[in-house]
């Protein structure tokens, strides 16, 4: 660890899809003053720490991908997670970040200096000082255990399914599983076979839909290498099919009910006994949750070994798990299927604006940017997949990218103009949000009778962009001056260290 204060122009901290989206957007505007700082020992972002077995990503494989950066060698239509961890790898190299990158550098607290205009950052390896600070850590980082008494004194293994441990054999193991969400949907039929007795815990049914997941046979990958325009085409069906999508989850609620019958049908034809099918059966509208894909779920609780327990967990003793009625199942292994902070992002309380308020606490439980990406009162800072940018029907890579564009051309209005400092207007920020508002009244989200981690401290949805995305896309990378202000700070360039680091 160094004590010398080091100095970059844009300091990046994540290297998921965000982090290299915009060191490639910068390098391709033959910006080279950056650095990435990724807390892990390889960058890959979610798709690093999240290795539970049978991790796959639920959107097609050509969609969640770059779309300047085709990968013609998926061997499925949708990708396993050591196939995207190994493409972030190869695109790192591709877009040359590698010298840009600096792994197991976790970032402690950020500090803006209004007097030199500059981010002060503290990390595990020095600190820094930075002209601009992007948040690339993404929402889905710190996994998130439920609120129950007791799990402190559990004297078995706990482990999240984000921090899966391989080196436990779960063989023969009394298992609880906590959670029935996307992660918990595709480890349990993984694991099932192997543990002695395997309970699951469910708070409340989720929407599962027929998978079309199929193996990409040697034929068409050879086909997409030679032939890229076929590969296009198919993320250009793909897209347009999880698009319509908006039209059910944010236009008209009421259209979601024909996805309900085809979802109803899969839960009737694999699921024969009449009671275990009332517990599976959803009480809310599709779509108000996520609504995940999966052929093995309910054929997995239906094997001799597994017990569904249709309650949330209550408590945790030294051996047991108790359930919320009192009922208690001795326990080896409890794993967590229980998502992560997401509208209560930690990240957000590293960093502090230009009244010495840290993020979190302006937020105050609810949070709200522009795009997604600014807020007032943070100059030179933005972050990615922020509040309201993230989707419930299609790929996050696009809305990424669409964020990667907004953030080169902000660092680019800051460079040309010669300020030292770049913030979003208060009254670009509050309309914005304002007509997000008013559109996710409308949505299933609002009106299909669920609460989910989209909600916030106070009961408002702070993640879901609730529109076509095409729209999104159009907003952000259309630069308009008049959204942000620029400052030239007095004798800002005067102070700038000089002891710079060139990662060109």
């Amino acid at each position: 660890m160094t004590s010398v204060r080091q100095h970059v122009r844009v300091l990046i901290v994540g290297s998921g899809f965000s982090g290299i989206a915009l060191g490639r957007a910068l390098r391709e505007s033959r910006f080279s003053d950056f650095l990435i700082l990724e807390r892990a020992p390889e960058a890959g972002g979610v798709w690093h720490s999240n290795t539970y077995p049978g991790c796959r990503c639920d959107v097609p494989s050509h969609l969640y991908s770059f779309s300047y950066a085709p990968n013609p060698d998926w061997s499925s239509t949708y990708s396993p997670q050591q196939e995207i961890q190994a493409y972030l790898g190869r695109c790192l190299d591709r877009f040359g970040l590698r010298p840009h990158l600096r792994t197991s550098v976790e970032v402690r607290e950020a500090r803006w200096n209004e007097a030199d205009q500059l981010w002060h950052v503290t990390t595990s390896n020095g600190p820094w000082t930075a002209q601009v600070l992007v948040s690339a850590v993404g929402p889905l980082t710190e996994p998130k255990l439920p609120d129950v008494p007791g799990i402190d004194r559990f004297h078995g293994k706990i482990m999240h399914s984000a921090r899966w441990d391989h080196a436990h054999d779960l063989t023969g193991e009394r298992v609880a599983s906590i959670g029935t969400g996307a992660s918990a949907i595709q480890y349990v039929p993984e694991i099932a076979d192997r543990t002695g007795r395997l309970y699951v815990f469910q708070r409340s049914a989720p929407w599962v839909t027929p998978h079309d997941k199929r193996t990409i046979t040697e034929a068409e990958r050879e086909r997409f290498r030679t032939q890229p325009l076929r590969q296009r085409a198919e993320r250009a069906k793909a897209y347009l099919a999880k698009e319509l999508l908006v039209l059910g989850f944010a236009k008209r609620p009421g259209l979601m009910r024909v996805i309900e019958h085809a979802a109803l049908r899969h839960l009737k034809r694999q699921v024969r006994n009449p009671s275990l099918r009332r517990s599976l059966t959803p009480d809310f509208t599709l779509g108000c949750k996520r609504v995940v894909p999966s052929n093995a779920w309910y054929p997995a609780l239906q094997k001799p070994n597994v017990e569904l327990v249709p309650r949330a967990l209550g408590e945790v003793r030294e051996h047991s798990v108790v359930d919320e009625e009192g009922v208690e199942r001795e326990v080896d292994t409890i794993i967590f299927g229980t998502g992560f902070h997401v509208t209560d992002i930690p990240f957000s309380e590293k960093v502090h604006g230009a009244d010495g308020r840290s993020l979190s606490s302006v937020w105050n439980g609810s949070p709200r940017a522009y795009l997604g990406v600014s807020v007032p009162g943070f100059p030179n800072f933005f972050m990615f997949l922020g509040p309201n940018s993230g989707l419930g029907h299609s790929s996050m890579v696009y809305m990424i990218e669409a964020q990667a564009e907004h953030v080169r051309n902000a660092i680019r209005a800051l460079h040309v103009s010669g300020s030292t400092s770049i913030e979003v207007n208060r009254r670009t920020h509050d309309t914005y949000n304002a007509d997000l508002d008013r559109k996710l009244a409308k949505s299933v989200w609002e009106l299909g009778g669920c609460r989910t981690f989209y909600h916030d401290a106070h009961g408002r949805n702070a993640t879901i962009y609730p529109d076509w995305t095409f729209r999104f896309r159009r907003q952000a990378v259309r630069w308009r001056p008049d959204a942000y202000h620029l400052t030239a700070g007095p004798g800002a360039t005067q102070q700038v260290p000089t002891n710079t680091v060139d990662a060109s």
